[in-house]
Formats: C-alpha cells, sequence, structure tokens
C-alpha cells in the first residue's frame, strides 16, 4: 500500500455504520437536567480552578473531554486540573528555589 492510498483512508469520513462502537462514541448522549447540589459541586471545583490558576504561574492551558461528557461540566476532571496545577506551581517553585530580589 503507498503513502497516497494511506492518506486517503484518513480522509474517509467515519459514519460509524460498521462499528457500532465507534457510533456511540461519536453521538452525543441525552444528559439528565443537573440537580441543585450537582451544580453547586460543579461552581465549586470551577472556584477550585479559578484560585489555584491564580496561584500558579500557568497562562492558560487546554484539556480534552473522554467519556463523553465534556470536562467542563465534570466536578471531579476540573478538580484533576486545579490540583495539577497546584502540583506542578508546587514542582517549579521547589526547582528554582528562593528567588533574590
Amino acid at each position: 500500500m503507498g503513502l497516497s492510498s494511506w492518506f486517503a483512508r484518513l480522509r474517509k469520513p467515519a459514519t460509524g455504520a460498521g462499528c457500532p462502537a465507534l457510533a456511540a462514541a461519536i453521538e452525543p448522549k441525552e444528559q439528565e437536567p443537573s440537580t441543585p447540589e450537582q451544580v453547586a459541586d460543579l461552581k465549586a471545583a470551577w472556584a477550585e480552578l479559578a484560585e489555584a490558576a491564580k496561584e500558579s504561574s500557568a497562562t492558560g492551558f487546554h484539556a480534552c473531554s473522554r467519556g463523553g461528557k465534556p470536562w467542563q461540566e465534570d466536578p471531579a476532571a476540573i478538580r484533576s486540573m486545579a490540583a495539577l496545577l497546584r502540583r506542578v506551581s508546587a514542582e517549579d517553585a521547589a526547582t528554582e528555589g528562593p528567588r533574590a530580589k
């Protein structure tokens, strides 16, 4: 198989007709309305991420969703991002040492 045929295979749109698992992963799932507790938990997670971002030297980040639910709507994923920012900031501070003024 030559490169041109390999690239042609990449360009074909995935319809999911031959692969039900792929079709299920592509199609959006119906979501239940959030309860007030879930909304409060989501807001608290976003507040944690905002605080971690302020404390870090990060200017931005990019994340992708897994499992069919956007990470922006998953409090556990948001808290994981906050923990990651805190850990990276702590590691950076430990490797840089005290800053001279």
